[in-house]
């Protein structure tokens, strides 16, 4: 067997595999004895039919798959051997390709598109400047999360009048549109009414300033804005909610209300036990150092996300496109078309740009995870997993689920993802120099005011 590589430009290469019968006929004869060994034809014992009548029947399947497995390892190795590096797989090369005579021929030629990595040396220093967004804990965050925290400790009561965000338990009567008293044999529906979620701002204030038994009446398009939420708040079939038109009566039965809690000393114990917070400046001082660090993931993942923006840009890796749009064509399991590929191609070639970045980066500054490491955070996975439901789990447990996740490839691959992201970040945050940016909770996560 010959092998050889043309070096086309510095992203494109066609390796040449010449193939001649000493590379496969042994293995030809190995294939076509065992299929005469397992063969079984009426007129014959098993395993006894003629070696010429096994090779007339399956001599050129067994030729064709001996010599594809044969093409494959040999190519393999021959990258592999020669430290190739190389994007997708290899490409069966078309243009020029002569047609294979597999009756009468004996030795053979294949090209082989290949698809190379640009060269990269990417400097990990203070030279380069990435932004780090803080989340800016100032007084209106402050204060939001204050409130947040009254509404989630409070306690409920029953005001005597309704006001905007109560609930309202009501009965809901169908009126006789002839005399508009209580229909006989109408809907009838005793519910529950959250004033803060109507959107008819006129209905809202209607709502309001209810007592018990006081009436109300409103047509059932105010109440409810669609066919599907009158059914459901009616009980009634998505036929009958389709054309339903009565006005209704509504009679208050009761009002609640999530009084919320104070700030005070009741309160500081529930949260981080008897006597750890005693004051409402403690309180505030302690939120605010949560939330900062309830923040910090949000802030690396943005920065990562940075780091990769700037060193795609910085470094603007070359592709070799052409190939890479005829591989994604090849390798992917649905058709698809040149222009499918060309309308995703720039999303997909970023990906890859920023793939063989983190790959150099991996590689030059000597970064590994061991398996004792992954192991680990699978345990830390699962603890966090149970700690969600307020639970500890046995070591007995937590070994056997390890043993699980990590039997999963497809876990095993998020796992240690995971750490080499983890291994960068510090990187990162080392060696960069970083431009450190307090930013606002509604701009950091792009809430608009």
């Amino acid at each position: 067997m010959n092998i050889t590589k043309q070096q086309i430009d510095d992203l494109n290469a066609v390796v040449t595999i010449q193939v001649s019968p000493e590379d496969y006929q042994e293995k030809v004869e190995g294939a076509l004895k065992k299929a005469q060994r397992q063969a079984s034809m009426p007129g014959f014992r098993p395993g006894k039919v003629p070696a010429g009548m096994i090779k007339k029947m399956y001599g050129k399947s067994v030729l064709v798959d001996e010599i594809n497995k044969l093409l494959n390892d040999s190519i393999y190795s021959y990258i592999n051997e020669n430290k190739i590096e190389i994007l997708g797989n290899p490409l069966p090369k078309v243009d020029g390709q002569e047609s294979i005579d597999w009756d009468n021929q004996k030795d053979f030629t294949f090209n082989y598109e290949l698809g190379l990595s640009p060269v990269l040396n990417i400097d990990i220093s203070d030279k380069t400047t990435v932004d780090y967004h803080l989340v800016k804990v100032d007084d209106a965050l402050l204060e939001k999360y204050l409130k947040d925290v009254r509404k989630n400790y409070g306690k409920p009561s029953n005001p005597e009048v309704s006001e905007a965000n109560d609930v309202l338990y009501v009965d809901i009567n169908e009126l006789d549109p002839a005399d508009g008293t209580i229909k006989a044999g109408g809907v009838f529906k005793s519910t529950s009414i959250g004033i803060d979620r109507i959107k008819n701002d006129a209905v809202k204030t209607r709502l309001t300033g209810l007592k018990k038994e006081d009436k109300l009446i409103l047509k059932s398009k105010e109440l409810y804005e669609t066919a599907v939420d009158l059914g459901i708040g009616l009980g009634i079939d998505k036929e009958t909610a389709e054309t339903f038109d009565s006005d209704l009566q509504l009679t208050v039965r009761n009002i609640a209300r999530m009084e919320d809690a104070d700030l005070n000393q009741e309160l500081f114990d529930k949260l981080y036990g008897e006597g750890k917070i005693n004051s409402l400046d403690e309180f505030k001082a302690k939120i605010s150092e949560e939330l900062t660090t309830m923040f910090t993931q949000d802030q690396d993942r943005r920065f990562l996300q940075d780091v990769e923006k700037t060193l795609v840009e910085k470094y603007n890796p070359k592709l070799p496109e052409d190939f890479l749009k005829r591989w994604l064509i090849a390798s992917n399991d649905k058709p698809l078309t040149m222009d499918q590929i060309n309308n995703e191609f720039n999303d997909y070639a970023k990906a890859m740009q920023w793939k063989l970045i983190e790959n150099k980066i991996i590689q030059g500054q000597g970064l590994k995870v061991t398996a004792e490491e992954a192991t680990e955070e699978a345990k830390r996975f699962i603890h966090s997993q149970y700690a969600r439901y307020g639970q500890t789990p046995s070591d007995e447990e937590v070994e056997k689920l390890t043993k699980t996740v990590l039997g999963k490839e497809s876990e095993v691959q998020k796992i240690y993802e995971n750490l080499y992201a983890s291994k960068m970040l510090t990187l990162f945050k080392e060696k960069f120099k970083l431009n450190t940016k307090e930013t606002s909770y509604n701009e950091f996560f792009g809430i608009k005011d």
